[in-house]
């Protein structure tokens, strides 16, 4: 049975891109998945054909050759028809279906198609191995630096993947060839592997910037001074300005997660005051003594 459109197997239109592609794709895998659905025979059928419809769309150059009718559904080569008058023209000028010896030539053409068919048979039982799929679960700051980790195979066997710094949830890492493997010589199908990112305590992504509420005593907010602060590399010292209130945001450049090129982006720090636990007698008294704190209104804007 021929293998249905990838397009039509994915639910994308021709015109989509390739995040559709990918979205459309990580949605059905979700629901489709063997481990959601142990013994559905079915949806495992329906696995396969998903993961070989996206191995086509999912790879630009491959989309590429299927939408030129290069390869077809399998991503196996579309072989030019061949007809008899190929074969009986070639190397002749006269009519391909005459000769000097009348009908000797079907001898010839005899073996010729014994061959094209012997060759498309071959082809026929090879099939490429399936693809295997997991899902590994990482902290955010191997996402974000790259970090290598272990997952074990069905058979017992180890298999070592690198997280490319930078990474992100979602992502599908493709380990070429570390899938099932293929019937008569085919290719063996490839290991994909789904990201998941652990959140982190206090840094947040956005995009290829980390953004953090850093604390701030009320001493360092009216008085400044220098104080470290996190990155995803390591701790840096930062200057807090006079007179800071919580919202400000100091940018770090460069301390964010890499991009293209290793080019990284940036961090965020937004200033956020936070007052000692418990009461402070010293603290209440000043508060109570400060004159410009009590005729100060920091919802004047509000219109209260």
């Amino acid at each position: 049975m021929a293998r249905a459109d990838p397009y039509e197997q994915l639910g994308v239109t021709k015109g989509a891109s390739q995040r559709d592609i990918q979205k459309a794709y990580r949605k059905l895998a979700k629901k489709l998945h063997p481990d959601l659905n142990p013994g559905d025979k079915d949806a495992q059928r329906k696995f396969q054909d998903l993961t070989s419809a996206y191995d086509i769309l999912g790879n630009e150059e491959k989309r590429g050759r299927f939408d030129r009718g290069e390869i077809d559904a399998t991503g196996a080569e579309k072989q030019n028809r061949r007809y008899y008058r190929d074969f009986a023209d070639a190397g002749t000028t006269a009519n391909g279906y005459t000769s000097a010896s009348g009908f000797d030539d079907f001898d010839d053409a005899d073996d010729i198609l014994s061959a094209f068919f012997s060759r498309a048979g071959r082809r026929g039982f090879q099939m490429p191995g399936v693809d295997r799929h997991y899902r590994l679960e990482i902290d955010f700051l191997d996402a974000v630096n790259g970090a290598t980790k272990r997952i074990v195979m069905p058979d017992g066997s180890p298999l070592d993947v690198v997280i490319p710094p930078g990474s992100d949830e979602g992502q599908i890492l493709s380990l070429k060839g570390k899938g099932e493997a293929g019937a008569y010589g085919a290719a063996a199908g490839d290991a994909l592997i789904e990201i998941a990112v652990r959140p982190h305590p206090f840094f947040r992504r956005d995009g290829n910037d980390i953004r953090l509420e850093l604390p701030i005593s009320l001493t360092e907010a009216v008085l400044g001074g220098k104080i470290a602060a996190p990155t995803p590399t390591g701790s840096v010292t930062v200057t807090i300005p006079k007179g800071s209130n919580t919202g400000k945001t100091l940018r770090l450049k460069g301390k964010g997660v890499p991009g293209p090129g290793g080019r990284r982006g940036d961090e965020y720090l937004t200033l956020k005051i936070v007052l000692p636990a418990g009461q402070d007698p010293e603290l209440e008294a000043f508060a109570s003594s400060w004159v410009a704190g009590k005729s100060h209104n920091p919802r004047r804007e509000m219109g209260i």
